[in-house]
């Protein structure tokens, strides 16, 4: 059942601002904890939630306090949203929720981890608080914010974003550059988080700005305890002087520079690529070339967001002024699987690790990666957005996907899904439409499936007397543009028809 689409989805809880130390918490006097519950819904794991209520559900009878207390009063009906979880997903739940988290365990590069998922290179792993609070949260560790010999002084305000029909973020622009602290600081930031918890990976970030500074610092991690390097070749905030995404874009450079931090030590080492190019191949095998152990992708895209109408600069303006900076978020997601399936799939770069990055939210965004060949997975901006207690929901969800799969660990699914994959849509199968099929009962007549049909398909949908959807089948050519419009999900896919059209059904 955990492959289908939930049964309750974030548009049932629009309202709710999954807030920190939420009210709702405190009020409930059955101490159901409904934070948890409606943050697992909105993080697509709600057999989870189902799955931590207690047998008897007492929002029956109850006058919902949890309602009254929210910060949006009455906005979020949380006592049907829990009802719901007891009523219609439990019911249909078909495997418990698993207590143990064996199966997530898996490695980088030899590293042995709990899970797969670490905190990417950023600000979200920037100090030994920040970190230390990630791993007792439950993350498996952290690709600490690079480390370089730069004086780095950031820009204010550093960030802007694109937001949804609701208003929640779908990209995120950044112009941040390099950790501020310095070498020194950060070497003892390492050394007291391996002391204090030994059984986390702590993979260093690293920026040189020539082949010396590369293994210098690459000696200096390994030296106060980093397990392994991301050598950061892809920072689009950092490409002026041959920096940065200026050096991901020149395959001699990776191949240089990667030889000269693995010769400086003796640990794994990670390239972080740039996805500002036409494809990832050139750079990674330029990497192994150079000693690579594995590869990280993708970093943040070269982007441009908001242009202010008044003052004609772009977001974030600073004084003024803007610059392309890195975009990142959900957006990004179907960029960065392109580029991991590209990587998993070429034989040049077989047996090296591959860390995939981009726009992870949820279980499912993680579980798209590891099946086009990611084997640990990064996360920054969905942690800038929800915290660090997004892992109870990675981890939950993605073990309970595991057990109910019959998976023993989570590298039995590495790559599964690779061999549907193509560069190119030539081998395509062409002879057979798949039909839409409406959902009568769920249909609201706004004849917005008939409308994109109509100016932005094949005029192969017409509104009866009742305002209900008819299909001409001799029109339709299965593009399922109406299944994606429609707001209430009221279409589906339907019969299939290989050769000629049926009639007008």
């Amino acid at each position: 059942m955990i492959g289908t689409q939930p049964l309750i989805t974030r548009r049932d809880m629009i309202h709710c601002a999954l807030c920190d130390g939420a009210p709702c918490d405190a009020a409930c006097r059955a101490g159901l904890r409904p934070a948890e519950l409606l943050r697992s819904i909105w993080f697509d794991n709600e057999q989870c939630a189902a799955g931590r209520l207690p047998g008897e559900v007492p929002c029956v009878s109850c006058d919902a306090p949890c309602e009254h207390s929210c910060v949006r009063p009455g906005a979020v009906p949380v006592r049907s949203l829990v009802k719901r979880l007891a009523g219609e997903v439990r019911p249909v739940t078909e495997t418990l929720r698993p207590l143990e988290e064996n199966r997530l365990k898996c490695e980088l590069c030899g590293i042995p981890l709990e899970n797969p998922f670490l905190l990417s290179s950023s600000v979200v792993g920037s100090t030994y608080e920040m970190c230390a609070r990630a791993f007792r949260a439950g993350w498996a560790g952290v690709c600490f914010k690079t480390v370089c010999t730069l004086d780095i002084h950031e820009a204010s305000p550093r960030f802007s974003a694109i937001r949804g029909s609701d208003g929640g973020i779908i990209g995120f622009k950044n112009i941040e550059q390099l950790s501020d602290h310095s070498v020194a600081e950060n070497m003892a930031i390492f050394r007291r988080l391996k002391k204090e918890y030994p059984g986390k990976a702590v993979i260093a970030s690293i920026m040189g700005r020539d082949e010396a500074e590369w293994g210098t610092l690459a000696t200096l991690c390994e030296e106060n305890g980093a397990d392994a390097l991301e050598l950061n070749f892809s920072c689009p905030n950092m490409a002026e002087g041959g920096m940065g995404s200026a050096i991901g874009e020149v395959p001699e450079l990776v191949e240089r520079y990667t030889a000269s931090a693995k010769r400086a030590c003796s640990i794994p080492v990670l390239a972080k690529l740039t996805p500002n190019v036409a494809a990832m191949s050139p750079a990674a095998e330029a990497a192994r070339r150079g000693g690579a152990d594995g590869i990280s992708a993708i970093n943040t895209i070269k982007s441009i967001v908001g242009v202010n109408l008044h003052s004609y600069v772009s977001s974030p303006a600073v004084h003024g002024n803007s610059a392309v900076g890195g975009y990142s978020g959900q957006a990004v997601k179907p960029i960065a699987l392109r580029f991991i399936a590209e990587l998993a799939k070429n034989p040049r770069l077989s047996g090296m690790h591959l860390s995939a990055i981009g726009g992870v939210e949820t279980w499912r965004d993680a579980l798209e990666y590891i099946l086009l060949g990611g084997e640990t997975v990064q996360v920054t901006t969905a942690v800038m957005q929800y915290g660090y207690r997004i892992i109870d929901d990675l981890k939950d969800g993605l073990n309970l996907y595991l057990t109910e799969k019959g998976f023993a660990s989570v590298s039995e699914a590495v790559g599964l899904g690779l061999d549907s994959v193509d560069a190119t849509t030539d081998a395509l199968e062409r002879d057979t439409v798949v039909y839409p099929r409406f959902l009568r009962e769920k249909c609201i007549g706004c004849g917005r499936c008939a409308l994109s049909c109509g100016d932005g398909g094949h005029q192969a949908i017409r509104l009866d007397a009742a305002r209900r959807p008819v299909l001409d089948a001799g029109r339709c050519v299965g593009c399922h543009l109406c299944v994606l419009v429609c707001p209430q999900r009221a279409i589906v896919p339907g019969r299939k028809r290989t050769g000629k059209p049926a009639a007008e059904s």
